[in-house]
């Protein structure tokens, strides 16, 4: 094991929270201790470091146990309000996805679609304790005769509901551009033409994976802020790929590693799990994610310190390059600079648009933190860490 001169185990930080004595402060309030007293002090002083970020996250989705019918049924086919569930998993359960459309929603067919309604908007009117309108049809077997039911659930009735996202927090992503002469529609927003606007999602040096960019602190068992309630990292997210090319301060300079995540739906909150309408490309679910990176060196503590100068990410053109496969990058640009407003690309002064809420973001440090302080949240041993390659 490296020797470091600060040397704390999650056990020793939890004994200190029980006690109320630990030390928490936000992603943004490390910065300048780390800035001032160097990482050795900081890492002494400060045992928890809490992060957040709240966007869309398309690759999320919930499990579902409806509760059998009389006579029993064994679900082949599920919608719920309107927006089918894949029901291939047993008799009663089923899983919906954030990106799923409603049945009868026109989709592109009048460019660009609105798409008003979809999966990530049935979870969110479950946790804001609307009614759902459920349907299922079954072939019928001997054991579960039942060929249809139609009834409303809600999310206290449920015998269960379980958040299970299998790609959220991504840890950096692409600014995007769009480089053609006509307007287009992507997961990264409306993007006008001739790089007339450059969209980004990222918090920055709030994001909870660019605040320990290998990985030292989380992986399988890590407890963290999900939806407003507790929820476990459970894996590494889809599309996991910490090997891409870093700064020299240990910053991923791309997309990199991904977190995949599950907590009680019960527990959780419309405001941080909220449906989105993305014109032109589809519906997705926005998230609420903190995750508390818990000090036990002064390397932690020195990646914590990381600010968003040190933070950087590639503009990549959306109207030509990424739909054909095409890698490349027109611009390296820093997070104070996409924040700010405005970045520069190729003597091109282009302004920038947010996807992820800072203001969010912050809200959820400042909760995860107030957790922790009150005792209320204690934090999770990962039984291994993510991989780092």
């Amino acid at each position: 094991m490296k020797k470091y001169r600060v040397q704390k185990t999650i056990e020793e930080i939890n004994v200190r929270i029980r006690s109320g004595e630990a030390v928490v402060v936000t992603a943004e309030e490390i910065i300048p201790i780390v800035k001032s007293e160097g990482p050795v002090e900081a890492a002494r002083r400060v045992d928890v470091v809490t992060t957040g970020t709240f966007a869309p996250m398309c690759s999320s989705g919930a499990f579902i146990n409806f509760g059998q019918s009389q006579p029993t049924i064994k679900a082949s086919r599920v919608w719920l309000n309107k927006v089918p569930a894949y029901a291939g998993l047993a008799a009663v359960d089923c899983y919906i996805g954030a990106t799923e459309p409603c049945e009868d929603d026109p989709l592109n067919k009048v460019y660009p679609g609105e798409f008003r309604y979809g999966g990530g908007h049935v979870i969110e009117d479950l946790v804001a304790k609307k009614k759902v309108y459920l349907k299922a049809e079954a072939y019928g077997t001997d054991c579960y005769p039942n060929r249809g039911i139609e009834k409303e659930v809600t999310l206290a009735g449920l015998p269960q509901a379980t958040l299970c996202n299998p790609r959220n927090g991504y840890q950096n992503y692409n600014c995007a551009v769009n480089g053609t002469n006509k307007t287009i529609y992507t997961y990264m927003g409306t993007l006008k033409p001739r790089m007339g606007n450059a969209n980004y999602c990222s918090a920055g040096q709030l994001s909870p994976l660019l605040n320990d960019p290998y990985y030292m602190t989380i992986g399988l068992g890590t407890r963290i802020f999900l939806g407003g309630g507790v929820g476990y990292v459970t894996w590494h997210g889809t599309q996991h790929k910490p090997s891409v090319k870093r700064s020299r301060k240990g910053a991923p300079l791309a997309p990199a590693g991904t977190l995949w995540v599950m907590g009680d739906l019960k527990q959780m909150s419309p405001r941080w799990l909220m449906g989105a309408s993305i014109q032109g490309y589809g519906t997705s679910l926005s998230v609420g994610l903190g995750v508390p990176i818990p000090l036990l060196n002064e390397k932690i503590a020195q990646y914590t310190g990381l600010s968003d100068e040190d933070l950087f990410t590639q503009v990549v053109d959306y109207g030509h390059d990424y739909p054909n496969g095409i890698s490349k990058s027109l611009a390296q640009v820093s997070y104070a600079e996409l924040k700010s407003g405005a970045v520069n690309v190729n003597g091109k002064t282009i302004p920038t648009v947010p996807l992820s809420s800072v203001s969010r973001a912050r809200e959820i440090a400042d909760i995860l933190k107030k957790w922790i302080q009150e005792r209320k949240f204690l934090l999770g041993t990962p039984q291994f860490t993510l991989p780092p390659k």
